[in-house]
Order: structure tokens, then C-alpha cells, then sequence
């Protein structure tokens, strides 16, 4: 009970913001993972996971039943849900995929910029147990418990300077991801399109449901995940808002 208790006083006391300048470097060490593709490959795995439960989480609020989340080793990723398979709640459902990590990011940001870092952590904790319930592979099982791992020791174990070092890094990573994973949707549908496959991509998806283009919805994730990254990055540099 002790330890609840001094978990929850962590959560709920808001910790020092730090300079402009230590969230500008953290955001230049989360935008070369982003540039280095052998660490882009890597840290993808996140990203994946917080779109598929994306997926998940809308889907079960507009009444989805949902039958469970893969993540595979190409960082590619899959959530079954049964219901209408069409209409505005489906349409719901596929949208949050690439744009569930730039809303994460944009709450993320507000928190860190209130100096909530710990709580934070926790709700990504949380976040990540939800996804673990409904995973459905061994490769996405192993994803999740290595990601889970790593947030915990941060969480319970870590230092001050540690937890809000790694809170920022987790928030610019989803704010920074976000958009880099729509564009690499993007080329992918492109090499999709010389080859003569099938457009199975979210946004292709999206397009068929709608009767539109799958580049409008490009288009539109693309716009949410820049607004999103920044709106978060005036939060998190400290910067006012007229």
C-alpha cells in the first residue's frame, strides 16, 4: 500500500520542466532515429503499436467487436474488428491507425508542458497492457512485453532526470513518427501501384469506403499528423500561443 501511495504522489505531483534547450536536443536525438534506418527499423515497433491500438480503441467505442491485434517483425501490423463494414463507425476505425500516435503525442505534449512526466509514463503503461490482452501472435506478444519492459524499469526505477528524459523522448518520437510513417505509407503505395498490387494500405482503404481517392486521405492524415506535431512541439519548447 505504501508503494501506491508513492506512486500515485509521483503521478499526480507535476515535476520541473526542463529548458527549451534540453527538449530542443532531446527532439534532435529522436529525429536521427527517425533518419537512421537500421533505428528507424527498431523503434518503428512502437509506433506500430500505438496505431494498432488506435484501431482498437475507436473501434470498440463506436461498437466494434474486437478479435485481436498483430504486430509483425516488419513492423507491420493488423487489428481485427467485426461490425458494419462500412459507414462512418468503420470509416472511424481505419482513419486512427496513422493518426492515433499524433493525438497521443498532442496529450503527451500537454501533460509534459504541465510537468506531469510520471503520469505520463503510466498511461503509457496502461496503454501498452490494454494492446498486450488482445494480441494475437507470438512476434507482436514479444514486441509488447519488450516495450512494456523497458517503460517499466523507467517508470518504477528511473531517476527524475530519467523518466523525463525518456517522457520527451516518447512524445516527440509519436509527434515526429507520426507523419514520417504516413509518407512511408505513401511511397509504399507507390511501389504497390508500379507492381500492379492491390492497394491495401489504410488511406487505400479509406478511399474505397469513401468513394474518394486514396491520396485525399494522404492528404488528411498527413495534415492531422503535422498539426498535431505542432501544436505539440509549441507545448513542449514552452512557447505561448496568441
Amino acid at each position: 500500500m505504501d508503494w501506491i501511495g508513492d506512486a500515485w504522489q509521483d503521478i499526480t505531483t507535476p515535476q520541473p520542466v526542463p529548458s527549451s534547450t534540453a527538449v530542443l536536443l532531446t527532439a534532435a536525438g529522436v529525429l536521427l532515429v527517425l533518419l537512421v534506418p537500421a533505428a528507424w527499423h527498431v523503434a518503428r515497433h512502437g509506433l506500430t503499436i500505438v496505431h494498432e491500438a488506435a484501431h482498437a480503441g475507436v473501434a470498440v467505442l463506436v461498437g466494434r467487436r474486437l478479435s485481436g491485434i498483430r504486430v509483425h517483425s516488419d513492423t507491420s501490423g493488423l487489428t481485427v474488428s467485426v461490425g458494419k463494414p462500412r459507414g462512418p463507425g468503420m470509416v472511424a476505425t481505419v482513419a486512427a491507425g496513422y493518426t492515433g500516435p499524433a493525438l497521443l503525442g498532442v496529450g503527451a505534449a500537454w501533460l509534459l508542458s504541465r510537468g506531469y512526466a510520471v503520469a505520463l509514463l503510466w498511461i503509457l503503461l496502461v496503454v501498452l497492457v490494454l494492446v498486450l490482452v488482445q494480441i494475437r501472435n507470438w512476434y507482436g506478444l514479444w514486441a509488447v512485453l519488450v516495450t512494456g519492459a523497458l517503460l517499466v524499469a523507467v517508470t518504477v526505477w528511473g531517476s527524475a532526470t530519467v523518466q523525463s528524459t525518456a517522457a520527451y523522448a516518447m512524445t516527440w518520437f509519436l509527434l515526429l513518427g507520426a507523419p514520417r510513417a504516413v509518407l512511408e505509407m505513401q511511397s509504399e503505395r507507390r511501389r504497390g501501384r508500379r507492381r500492379g498490387v492491390p492497394d491495401n494500405s489504410d488511406a487505400g482503404l479509406l478511399g474505397r469506403l469513401t468513394h474518394t481517392p486514396g491520396a485525399l486521405w494522404v492528404a488528411i492524415l498527413l495534415l492531422v499528423c503535422l498539426a498535431a506535431l505542432a501544436l505539440g512541439a509549441v507545448w513542449l519548447i514552452g512557447l505561448q500561443i496568441p
